[in-house]
């Protein structure tokens, strides 16, 4: 990422919003590191590069690099395209390589923005990656009130402790990956709504999504993940310019 780019946006950000940071403690020094977060607007890929000491990369729908202007700016913030709806698991891999150049990779697992501050059901891409790359994962929390981000909103972004891929222990077996994927959950959840609410999630039972499910439970939604058949693998950012 260009760093003039990265960090002009960043003082923008932080000029526009009421924004800070907790956990900054957490940041690991080895990067390399899969960013998983909860989705609430297109500001998200841009915040969550804030704690890193390194520029992030993350994956946005080909359909944005359309103008070549804008393409080459999100370029620039460490964004690279994905074709929706093409089924193509080999975005697994590039997370994985760029994963192993030392780039530290933005995932949302939940595939689409919330209007609120709720953490749902997360999508196996962010476990299987974590799987295929042996990286460990950064969980943070992006919260604010109400459905959209304005000028002056409060806006936090919390950093959890690290989830080392030794306690992770996956492999891609399909038990492995939904063990994984509720763990990285979990500790999203905790930053967002509070333990209690990983509690009654846990008391409730909510129902496991298989990895070999091909199933797109939210398809009319205009900000879903990118990749319909290989929509519980591929959770990415859908940087759209609507919040």
């Amino acid at each position: 990422m260009n760093a003039f780019i990265r960090y002009s946006t960043i003082l923008v950000y932080k000029l526009y919003y009421n924004f800070h940071i907790e956990g900054m403690e957490n940041v690991p020094e080895k990067e390399g590191v899969i960013i998983a977060s909860n989705h609430r607007s297109y500001a998200d890929p841009v915040l969550l590069t804030m704690p890193m000491k390194k520029p992030v990369t993350y994956m946005a729908k080909e359909e944005l690099f359309r103008n070549k202007l804008f393409a080459a700016f999100i370029r620039m913030l460490g964004a690279f395209p994905v074709k929706r709806g093409s089924g193509d698991l080999s975005v697994i891999d590039r997370c994985a390589d760029r994963l192993a150049e030392g780039k530290n990779v933005v995932i949302f697992p939940e595939g689409t923005r919330s209007k609120e501050n709720k953490v749902h059901r997360g999508k196996n891409g962010v476990a299987l990656i974590a799987a295929r790359s042996g990286a460990d994962v950064l969980p943070m929390g992006i919260i604010f009130e109400g459905p959209k981000l304005r000028f002056r909103t409060k806006l936090t972004l919390k950093v959890g402790k690290v989830i080392t891929s030794e306690e992770l222990a996956l492999t891609e077996a399909s038990e492995d990956i939904k063990r994984g994927k509720k763990i990285i959950m979990n500790a999203i959840t905790e930053l967002v709504e509070g333990s209690s609410a990983v509690s009654n999630s846990a008391e409730n039972g909510k129902p496991e999504q298989s990895v070999s499910d091909t199933t797109v439970s939210d398809t009319s939604a205009p900000d879903n993940s990118v990749s319909d058949s290989s929509e519980n693998y591929t959770s990415s950012a859908d940087t759209q310019t609507d919040n």
